[in-house]
């Protein structure tokens, strides 16, 4: 391809996925709303945007052949907070993308588009939307924006339902971990497919305590490779018994699952994100 164009570039998971991406175009876009993203790499340029503008969109991605959509509020917050980044923003991208003839939109959907399912459910892709915080609410108006723009205008769409990509630091990890590596894979196994039309993939490695399917994805040809199962020893006994009767126990979004909507569920995952 000879231009991609990567939102939310400055983030924790742009950051891993810059040097990939910049090695299937002649030119890497990213885009964020720092200053600047540190060193470029040599085929990459840095793009200051706003999601919520269209202007701004509209600008960034013009002559894209494909658009990875990283960028966001990473975490439950007020709507106020989320309405224009996450729910605005998607509209912008979608539009921008419906406008410059951007074949297809590669988006970082979460697990919180379904999180208040109970993981004894082990729900497929086709899971109905269940979210458990505005921020949920956000990634499933752009999974449904996504499907009324490849409905209705052409433009095929990739939903990574991601579920955690940091470090195995607690009990939910040692199911929902996504690891860098695997998170690569995926990116590139949804810019590489042929043909994808709407798909929905959920983002998580080999993991044998995986609480989600992902066979109906199969045509997207996601192998991950990593399993958390290695750390599931330590962290289990770190953590001890774990009461079933609490939702952050029992269902996908973990404790998004039990904050008061607008309050930070990121704060109570434990994470180590360096």
């Amino acid at each position: 391809m000879k231009r991609i164009v990567l939102t939310g570039a400055g983030g924790r998971l742009g950051g891993y996925l810059r040097s990939s991406l910049a090695g299937l175009a002649e030119t890497l876009v990213s885009t964020d709303l720092h200053d600047d993203i540190g060193t470029l790499l040599p085929n990459e340029v840095y793009v200051r945007a706003d999601l919520a503008s269209l202007d701004d969109i509209l600008a960034v991605t013009k002559d894209a052949d494909m658009i990875v959509h990283f960028g966001a509020v990473a975490d439950e917050a007020p709507f106020d907070e989320i309405l224009g980044p996450n729910i605005v923003g998607a509209y912008n991208v979608w539009e921008a993308a419906f406008r410059h003839g951007v074949r297809r939109v590669v988006y970082a959907s979460s697990i919180h588009v379904v999180g208040m399912h109970d993981k004894g459910e082990f729900i497929g892709i086709d899971a109905p939307h269940r979210p458990d915080t505005f921020y949920g609410l956000a990634k499933c108006f752009a999974e449904d924006l996504a499907r009324l723009y490849w409905d209705k205008r052409g433009v095929e769409a990739v939903c990574l339902r991601i579920l955690s990509c940091a470090q195995v630091t607690n009990p939910r990890a040692v199911g929902s971990w996504l690891s860098e590596g695997d998170l690569v894979h995926l990116v590139e196994r949804a810019i590489s497919t042929p043909v994808t039309g709407f798909s929905v993939i959920y983002g998580v490695s080999n993991n044998d305590r995986a609480p989600v399917d992902n066979s109906g994805a199969s045509h997207l040809g996601y192998k991950p490779k990593d399993n958390a199962e290695q750390f599931a020893k330590a962290i289990y006994a770190e953590a001890g018994p774990l009461d079933p009767r609490d939702k952050a126990n029992s269902c996908h979004g973990g404790p998004f699952a039990t904050v008061p909507l607008g309050e930070s569920g990121v704060a109570f995952l434990n994470l180590n994100e360096e």
